[in-house]
């Protein structure tokens, strides 16, 4: 891929002098196809249910499409704000998220929807602040462990408060899987940055006891189910059964655009959490190959960019953008194949949902600037 050198500059904090290139356009161009994809699948997913709810068959598309456009308006702001400056805000970003899940629990706004507390309604406007608590953990952890790897470090741990506190709550609404997300990817921010993989297993091991309280809990009727869903067809089994029937109906080739029968009436989440499902039924396994593969060329775009991004901060601030998006991905897709329990969390760019997509775009935007920096390599040469 080539570049077009536009201005260059001097940075003061390593004294190395850097040019500025054009945002890396396989990034952008994966992106674009994967937003496309995602409007197309909502509107076929999305407008049976629409109907029978009563509402205009487009209603799902319009909202998509106007947190798309939002999106790409932030995303936009952030490809030519320079990444450095987000550092200060760590600290504010992770507060104002804790701020907003207090208001999902402890106030009126808190809005429940099957039988989860995750989102904040402001009238017409829904929003969900754990989709936030995302960019702030990487934005987090990539200060931190960009200054030192230094885990016990006495300045660190107000953000340790934070984290844990903004763990409680996601936990407490409940949202397992947005849990492991977010401890995933600290977990790997502080191992590129060169953490010990000693921490790392203590860590692991200081997690278990959360994870199997959690199973014991509202999570383990979901693992009996996940390993046998015959064992209750019309309730918790539901979801997946019907799933598996889509992605076997779709074939090869998938029975075409349009042309799904599981979002008529069988599968209830088919525009959200099993939107997978329904590509599987129209665009068959070639379809859901192509997805796979547009995620796993973000990965490897993404991951580039932090390869070459000359700071610290810029490196784990783009592998924490790039891990946290992707691994959604595997954890949507996994689910909707029942690779793993059900689960609500959404397919990034993909699954209808306002909050996923506007963030998943301004994640993009900061990783679209940081593939920008290159290091400004002169040749020496020979005096006359």
């Amino acid at each position: 891929m080539s570049y077009q050198r536009s201005n260059s500059y001097h940075d003061r904090e390593s004294g190395n002098n850097y040019i500025i290139s054009q945002p890396d356009s396989t990034l952008v161009t994966v992106v674009i196809f994967l937003v496309v994809i995602g409007i197309m699948a909502i509107f076929s997913a999305g407008s049976p249910r629409a109907i029978a709810n009563g509402d205009n068959p487009l209603i799902f598309t319009v909202k998509q499409l106007a947190w798309l456009f939002a999106g790409v308006g932030m995303a936009s702001f952030f490809s030519k704000y320079d990444y450095k400056n987000l550092k200060v805000w760590a600290m504010p970003a992770c507060v104002f998220v804790l701020i907003l899940l207090l208001l999902v629990q402890f106030s009126p706004l808190g809005l429940m929807v099957n039988e989860a507390k995750r989102w904040l309604a402001f009238g017409p406007l829904q929003f969900q602040p754990s989709e936030l608590a995302k960019p702030a953990v990487v934005l987090a952890f990539a200060s931190l462990f960009s200054s030192n790897i230094n885990i016990f470090d006495e300045r660190k741990i107000p953000f340790y408060v934070l984290f844990a506190a903004m763990l409680f709550l996601i936990l407490k609404q409940p949202n397992l899987s947005m849990v492991i997300l977010l401890c995933m990817t600290s977990i790997v921010l502080y191992f590129v940055a060169g953490g010990r993989i000693k921490t790392i297993i203590m860590a692991f091991t200081c997690a278990v006891p959360i994870f199997m309280f959690s199973i014991l809990g509202y999570q383990k009727q979901r693992i009996i189910v996940w390993l046998d869903p015959q064992k209750d067809p019309h309730n918790a089994g539901y979801n997946i059964i019907q799933s598996l029937v889509a992605f076997a109906g779709g074939g090869f080739f998938g029975v075409g655009f349009g042309n799904s029968k599981q979002k008529l009436s069988w599968l209830p989440e088919g525009h959200t959490d099993f939107i997978f499902a329904v590509i599987a039924e129209e665009f068959g396994f070639l379809g859901c190959f192509f997805i796979i593969c547009l995620f796993a060329m973000f990965a490897y775009r993404g991951f580039i960019a932090a390869k070459r991004c000359p700071d610290m901060f810029g490196k784990l601030l783009a592998v924490g953008i790039t891990f946290s998006i992707c691994f959604q991905a595997l954890m949507n897709i996994s689910v909707a194949s029942s690779f793993l329990p059900a689960t609500g969390i959404p397919l990034p760019f993909i699954s209808y949902g306002g909050s996923s997509l506007f963030v998943s775009l301004c994640m993009f935007g900061v990783l679209l600037n940081i593939s920008k920096k290159r290091v400004q390599r002169i040749k020496p040469y020979a005096p006359y």
